[in-house]
């Protein structure tokens, strides 16, 4: 038996994986891309390209629907989680890779707990990665919590009630996912004062990186499905 890898491959970035990341990449046999619709490109894929020899390993594209539907998405987690298993079994090395970090908001958390379940034999090894928030306080210089200050993560899909919460109690309110909601979030915003400490990262780490400090531009911008805020 093989080993199974979870790889995080930071936001985009291939400067910015891991010198584990990347050996292990270059050694495994199977490696498996996520995507959300067929034929759209994997960003995963694209960060570590480079570093994929498609001639000697094994490259599966595998679809993960954007949906709801608790049926769908269990049908592909377990869909890609046999597929890994039987390589593992076969005696192929194989790497699931992910934007981020395995274990921060990943697809191969699902995956992970189907291993421990039902292929308790497979060893798994987690490789981390940067992930976008990191990334994005970087490129604005922008320190994320320090000394007693305390931090929260939201996705803003969890509703306007939780964001409001999370700006009584936090010092530091990092936003994911911010599209659905963005309007909402914008005018919240607006009416708690946070014009002047708020950050829009859109793609951090790639071609298409967007860094918006100044809130009109904030406001007016339609936002991309990668993109995060900082409040502070």
């Amino acid at each position: 038996m093989a080993i199974i890898y979870g790889v995080g491959v930071g936001p985009g970035n291939p400067e910015l994986l891991t010198r584990k990341a990347e050996r292990i990449l270059r050694g495994v046999d199977v490696i498996l891309a996520p995507v959300s619709r067929p034929g759209e490109p994997s960003v995963a894929l694209e960060t570590v390209r480079e570093f994929i020899d498609e001639d000697r390993q094994e490259l599966i594209i595998h679809q993960f629907p954007m949906t709801s539907d608790k049926a769908r998405l269990v049908s592909a987690w377990q869909a890609a989680a046999s597929l890994i298993a039987s390589h593992a079994e076969a005696g192929r090395s194989v790497a699931f890779i992910t934007i981020g970090d395995p274990l921060f908001y990943s697809t191969f958390i699902y995956l992970l707990r189907i291993f421990q379940q039902q292929f308790p034999h497979l060893p798994v090894e987690i490789i981390p990665g940067i992930s976008s928030i990191n990334a994005a306080a970087c490129e604005a210089l922008l320190p994320l919590v320090e000394g007693d200050e305390k931090i929260a993560v939201v996705p803003a899909t969890a509703g306007i009630e939780i964001i409001v919460d999370s700006l009584t109690h936090f010092e530091t309110v990092v936003l994911l996912k911010v599209k659905p909601l963005y309007g909402e979030i914008i005018e919240l915003l607006r009416m708690t004062g946070r014009e002047q400490s708020t950050v829009f990262v859109e793609r951090v780490g790639s071609p298409r990186q967007k860094v918006l400090t100044d809130f009109a531009e904030i406001s007016a911008h339609s936002p991309d499905y990668l993109s995060l805020m900082i409040v502070k």
